[in-house]
């Protein structure tokens, strides 16, 4: 399976808001409440941050007026656009600690649409709050990443956004795939194994998933297909791999 495949999960996905809408109206409560807490997050440090910057460098309070507008105008807008950047990657893994049942219900329902072999359980209420924690540290080291890099000059705010987008989209692929994986026994190493014969498959899905979360409210919206989709994915990938 390659990118465009990857890709089309998403759409396959999306679908279902026509086809299932009262199923996928189960993954926008949490996604809901993920999204005002960190708007609300985000509206705060808009507000804050300058007064912060001004804290931090005391040292450029001597420099000429311009200059000193231009430096601490940059480090603002930095300081947004990581924080937006670090928003966008802990998104899906804090919906996904909050609102774990929902989804587990989401990907069941699709298992049972594509039928053969269906897991009776799930991974379980608090193993999937702790997976989702942990895709929130990930995001949050990617985070650091982009803002680092975004300090290149000319370039780097743009090698740095690409760069997170890949990153962060990889790392959601392989968090929403997980769950009917391991749903099936399989421990990390061999869900790793599975998906590395996919490596473009699950990047396209991944960041087109990641990329709809950079519109307003598309984390809301997106998140139930991006469940949906990342089951289809992950049972086409079963359905591929040697047998015996």
């Amino acid at each position: 399976m390659g990118f465009a495949r990857g890709a089309g999960f998403l759409l396959r996905g999306l679908r279902l808001w026509r086809e299932r809408p009262r199923l996928m109206l189960l993954g926008i409560l949490p996604a809901a409440i993920v999204a005002v807490v960190v708007l609300a997050l985000l509206a705060t440090l808009a507000f804050t941050a300058d007064d912060l910057i001004d804290w931090a460098t005391p040292f450029a309070d001597d420099w000429d007026a311009a200059v000193r507008g231009l430096v601490r105008g940059a480090l603002y807008l930095l300081v947004l656009v990581g924080a937006v950047m670090l928003a966008i990657v802990t998104f899906t893994g804090l919906t996904l600690a909050v609102g774990d049942p929902f989804y587990e219900k989401i990907w069941k329902e699709v298992e049972l649409s594509i039928g053969g072999d269906v897991p009776e359980h799930g991974v379980g209420w608090i193993r999937g709050a702790l997976d989702g924690l942990v895709l929130v540290a990930f995001g949050i080291l990617t985070a650091i990443g982009v803002f680092v890099v975004g300090l290149l000059p000319v370039i780097g705010s743009i090698v740095g956004a690409v760069a997170g987008l890949v990153v962060a989209g990889r790392l959601l692929a392989g968090e929403l795939v997980s769950r009917p994986l391991e749903a099936r026994g399989m421990d990390r190493a061999a869900r790793a194994a599975l998906m590395r014969r996919h490596r473009g498959a699950m990047l396209g899905f991944g960041i087109c998933v990641q990329a709809c979360f950079l519109v307003p409210f598309g984390g809301i919206l997106v998140m139930p297909a991006a469940v949906a989709g990342a089951t289809y994915l992950a049972r086409e990938a079963l359905e591929l791999s040697p047998r015996g």
